[in-house]
């Protein structure tokens, strides 16, 4: 998966907010795979914000190392803003980190569990809590792309905002 220089450029202010800050941040991801991760990692330095992430594709990985209830997945389904605000608090808590990303949805090329394909749910949970829901469209590496380019430029906004 390649993302645009933008992208590459926001997980670059993202990286220098977090280390001015003396913040840390994580992820937990689904459907963009370590795609998140991965963006803020490509940045030099990184290392000093990023503490590590949970690609947790499947729901009993949701549950066994994300701590999250079956009873919410089962209520809700996994592609819910529900889920993706609990991946991101797994996540807080088991890296112990400021920050932390959640994303869940459908890449296609199929629905799920009544889904559409671009269904995608983005969590940032920290000092404050953030969630948005996308409705993307094409194949599967570009609502991939997108939901990535979405965490990330979202992220970077909360940030900046913070200031």
């Amino acid at each position: 998966m390649s993302l645009p220089i933008e992208i590459i450029s926001l997980a670059a202010q993202v990286v220098e907010d977090l280390r001015a800050r003396g913040e840390t941040i994580s992820t937990a991801e689904s459907l963009t795979a370590g795609a998140v991760s991965s963006a803020i990692v490509t940045i030099a330095g990184a290392s000093d914000v990023f503490v590590g992430g949970t690609t947790a594709y499947r729901d009993e990985i949701k549950i066994s190392h994300l701590g999250i209830d079956p009873a919410l997945i089962a209520k809700h389904s996994a592609i819910s803003e529900e889920v993706a605000i609990a991946m991101a608090q797994g996540a807080l808590k088991s890296f112990g980190t400021t920050w932390a990303i959640g994303t869940t949805g459908v890449a296609g090329p199929n629905p799920i569990d009544g889904h559409p394909v671009g269904a995608v749910w983005v969590a940032i949970v920290g000092p404050v809590c953030q969630s948005i829901e996308l409705s993307l469209s094409g194949e599967r590496e570009s609502v991939r792309n997108a939901a990535t380019a979405s965490a990330i430029a979202t992220f970077a906004r909360i940030l900046r905002n913070r200031a």
